[in-house]
């Protein structure tokens, strides 16, 4: 038996169809027990980062990572990772999960996190081997001005990897979803009227339609990244040649997960 045979078999159950079978579960069961959600797919990005670097020892910067999930993923990797986070209500969230009742993990805010907007990130030029940011492009009004910061502080040779929800996907309008294809305005309207509270998000405030296209054209007309994996962060690894496909990818791809490496 080759002595590789043990990673392969790690790797594609790590890339394959159960694997998106139990993130799927996992989502379903989000709002009822959030700290499995996210502590799972924490550690299922960290997976995803694992052909392209060794994580011990490396400097990470997460951005935007709420109440660090990732940040404690990646550390349990023997990072050195840093959360930076605009909202102080995100940062408390695992506290407040374990203040409400019995969690699986660790909770709490990791030690070091920062309060920062992402736009802005006080790290030095080149300061991390790795930049990392996790649904968080969808929230924000200029999604190229925080995907340039991200490269700014990436080292030459380093990785960015970047996850978001494209507009156009089942899950683009998070709660008001599937009806945000009708128009954000009337999804908004519905949502009001069935939950009778207003949404978390609302459209043109901290979510904002962004598309898988215009990401990739972007980001391939620029000589200080190449792009090394882009497929949807959820599927089977086969299916990344749905992101190939104009149009097609905007509404079947759900979330999309690039990871690039700093040229230069």
């Amino acid at each position: 038996m080759s002595l590789l045979a043990p990673f392969r078999r790690r790797r594609a159950a790590s890339s394959g169809l159960r694997r998106s079978v139990r993130l799927f579960r996992l989502f379903l069961a989000e709002q009822s027990d959030p700290e499995a959600f996210y502590a799972s797919l924490a550690s299922d990005a960290a997976d995803q980062m694992a052909p392209h670097i060794d994580l011990a020892g490396r400097t990470v910067v997460d951005v935007g990572g709420g109440g660090g999930w990732f940040t404690a993923a990646f550390r349990a990797r023997g990072a050195h990772c840093y959360l930076f986070e605009p909202d102080r209500a995100e940062l408390g969230l695992r506290s407040a999960l374990a203040a409400a009742g019995p969690v699986a993990g660790p909770a709490g805010c990791p030690a070091g996190a920062v309060l920062a907007d992402g736009y802005w990130l006080p790290v030095r030029d080149g300061g991390a081997d790795v930049a990392f940011s996790s649904n968080v492009l969808e929230h924000v009004p200029d999604p190229m001005g925080l995907i340039e910061e991200m490269i700014r502080v990436t080292r030459p040779g380093g990785l960015v990897y970047l996850s978001y929800c494209n507009w156009y996907s089942p899950w683009g309008g998070h709660e008001m979803s599937p009806w945000h294809y009708l128009g954000a305005g009337y999804a908004r309207r519905r949502y009001i009227r069935r939950w009778g509270r207003l949404p978390k998000h609302e459209c043109g405030v901290n979510l904002f339609p962004v598309h898988i296209g215009p990401v990739l054209r972007a980001l391939r007309a620029r000589p200080d990244v190449s792009i090394i994996e882009a497929r949807p962060r959820y599927y089977p690894r086969w299916c990344r040649l749905l992101v190939r496909l104009p149009g097609l990818r905007e509404a079947a791809t759900w979330n999309l997960m690039l990871i690039m490496r700093r040229v230069g």
